[in-house]
């Protein structure tokens, strides 16, 4: 399995605390939990991705367990992974948890749905 289900429902039932805007989505060799349209939060085998501040992600990237994102060779700022067991505990994970949730709001839309929502805009008008 590309994910472990144990860490996917814990992070499914902390964001459906705070949100109800979310859709599940197999991406990155895991599960993806896209918030407002944007990657948040994914689970891949025992690996959780966060999405996060720039900032955070500048105190964080380096420390024990977490590792940057790497797409086409470059690490993707705002992207993070965090091995399950450096957490250690469920308030850990709650964390993480909060911290993607706390950026999302802020976080831009990918570039392809940038573009989508412009068409769709385009449209409208004409």
């Amino acid at each position: 399995m590309p994910f472990d289900e144990k860490i996917a429902n814990q992070v499914r039932e902390m964001i459906a605390d705070r949100t109800d805007n979310v859709e599940e989505k197999v991406m990155f060799g895991g599960l993806c939990f896209m918030v407002n349209d944007k990657v948040c939060i994914g689970v891949k085998k025992d690996t959780l991705l966060v999405r996060i501040d720039p900032e955070v992600y500048e105190q964080e990237i380096g420390k024990d367990g977490r590792q940057p994102m790497v797409h086409q060779g470059k690490p993707v700022k705002s992207y993070l992974f965090v091995d399950y067991d450096s957490m250690h505990n469920h308030e850990n994970l709650q964390h993480w948890v909060k911290l993607a949730l706390d950026y999302n709001p802020h976080a831009p839309l990918s570039q392809a749905k940038q573009k989508a929502l412009k068409k769709q805009g385009s449209a409208k008008k004409g």
